[in-house]
């Protein structure tokens, strides 16, 4: 365990710690000409101004819609619960490829801020609808015994219990929006990931991509510190095991039915416009996909995405262990390295371990394996969370029986702990799974000559303009993780309401 502990931090560095290597390969004084440039400053600003737009609006729209769902008789409820998680499943190019056919003076700034809310208010919305269903009702009883009304108690005893909830998933909104490369990119928007991709491609000297991925990184670490720092001061905890009561149901009266237009918009907007768009280039395109290279592209995704399942999994639930059984110095390390490395870009990611495997690796460079690498670096904190939620869950006294019983260590621990905490490492796989199919930047610079997933292939359609050729992959990306997404959109609901 020690040993994958160590593993799973060195990996998790490893494209950070190069990253800077490369920046001042040409010294100190070529970085901070590019720190200081204008262009730099518009670039940072522009990238931290759409993060701060998008993570309000998606606040907003996730915690209204988590609300609905849990907390009142809205019509329809439990299909308003899956299909507002599922824009979950598209990819940001595919939705930015959708609107930008839709409407084309939509490009720029308004255009990304569209894009980037309706897919990502699932962030917000999935851990918000979570905290709700797990909201102590005794608590809000005991506040409306002392004379508070509806709205005072949701403002002093439910929203405070749901806040780190929503304050983690506008991080992931905030990271995300910082990290996109395929929907500014389509909607023509200059930020930062952009910049990088376009200084990559275009100039020998890939210096400034560097320092500009550096900046990148800078910023998204001091978010997450910055993250951590706000929630220690708003630890919310009890003691016991929880309610078992069933959660109050607010009744809407005449409001019952005109209110279902709230999540019948936003999945409207998030759904509707890309569902029309893929189906448009589909039906009516005058160029058509090659079933052949679709097939290959669909083989190439499942194969390198399950890689990944696989390679996050096997990494991270030791890590898992140590950090729950024998928490310390080095889980803590692992913990952080892992959640660190989710932090940087794929962008960041793709562009330090391309310097990587040309200086250090040559034999690896555009291989798949260490396009796999790139996907665990990625998604590492992903499996991490989801395991070491499982194996909490199992008490270790259960190790200690089967070993009294002629038992030994590792055959104890594969039989309990590793049995038990099953169901949660097949969501970690199934969660990194979908993660990575979705996937573009590490995959458009890592990956083998002649490897097409079809992130890739339907990034190559659209930036020729073959709108039509572009539909059958942009069908196949959503078909595919759509179901994933479903499964994860439905887990817990199971508590019965009043």
């Amino acid at each position: 365990m020690r040993v994958a502990a160590v593993a799973a931090t060195a990996l998790a560095a490893l494209p950070l710690v190069y990253l800077v290597i490369r920046a001042t390969d040409r010294g100190w004084e070529g970085a901070r000409a590019t720190l200081v440039r204008p262009r730099t400053v518009e670039l940072t600003i522009r990238s931290l101004e759409l993060a701060a737009i998008v993570t309000v609006l998606t606040l907003a729209i996730g915690l209204s819609l988590a609300w609905l769902v849990t907390r009142t008789d809205l019509p329809l409820r439990r299909a308003v619960q899956v299909a507002a998680g599922l824009p979950l499943a598209l990819p940001s190019f595919v939705s930015a490829w959708s609107w930008i056919g839709f409407r084309p003076g939509l490009a720029g700034r308004s255009g990304a801020v569209l894009v980037l809310t309706s897919i990502s208010y699932p962030y917000v919305y999935l851990p918000a609808m979570a905290a709700l269903r797990r909201c102590d009702p005794a608590l809000e009883d005991t506040a409306r015994s002392l004379g508070h009304g509806r709205w005072s108690v949701f403002r002093r005893v439910t929203f405070p219990q749901v806040r780190p909830a929503a304050v983690g998933g506008g991080l992931l909104v905030g990271l995300y929006v910082l990290s996109d490369f395929g929907a500014v990119a389509t909607m023509r928007y200059q930020v930062l990931t952009h910049a990088i991709y376009t200084s990559y491609r275009a100039s020998f000297d890939r210096t400034p991509a560097a320092v500009l991925g550096c900046v990148l990184a800078a910023l998204t670490l001091l978010i997450v510190m910055a993250e951590h720092r706000t929630r220690r001061h708003h630890l919310v905890a009890r003691v016991g095991g929880g309610a078992t009561r069933s959660q109050p149901v607010v009744h809407l009266g005449p409001w019952r039915w005109p209110l279902l237009a709230v999540p019948a918009t936003v999945v409207g907007v998030s759904l509707g416009v890309p569902a029309w768009g893929m189906f448009r280039w589909f039906s009516r395109g005058s160029s058509r996909a090659d079933p052949a290279e679709l097939w290959t592209a669909v083989g190439n995704t499942l194969q390198v995405s399950a890689l990944a399942a696989v390679a996050v999994v096997a990494l991270v639930t030791p890590v898992a262990v140590l950090s729950v059984r024998h928490p310390g110095p080095l889980a803590r390390t692992a913990e952080r390295a892992a959640y660190a490395g989710h932090a940087l870009p794929g962008v960041v990611i793709g562009l330090s371990l391309v310097f990587f495997g040309i200086r250090v690796v040559p034999s690896l460079y555009q291989r798949l394996p260490l396009l796999v690498v790139a996907y665990v670096v990625l998604f590492m904190s992903l499996g991490l969370g989801a395991i070491q939620a499982a194996v909490a869950q199992v008490p270790p006294s259960l190790e200690d029986v089967a070993r009294t019983l002629g038992r030994g260590p590792m055959r104890a621990w594969t039989t309990v702990t590793l049995r038990l905490s099953a169901p949660g490492l097949g969501a970690a796989a199934t969660l990194v799974f979908l993660t990575a199919m979705k996937e573009l930047p590490a995959a458009l610079f890592l990956r083998p000559t002649g490897f097409d997933t079809l992130s890739t292939r339907l990034w190559s359609h659209v930036s020729s303009l073959s709108y039509a050729a572009a539909a059958p992959y942009a069908v196949t990306i959503v078909a595919l993780a759509a179901v994933p997404t479903a499964l994860l959109s439905t887990l817990g609901d199971r508590r019965s309401r009043t």
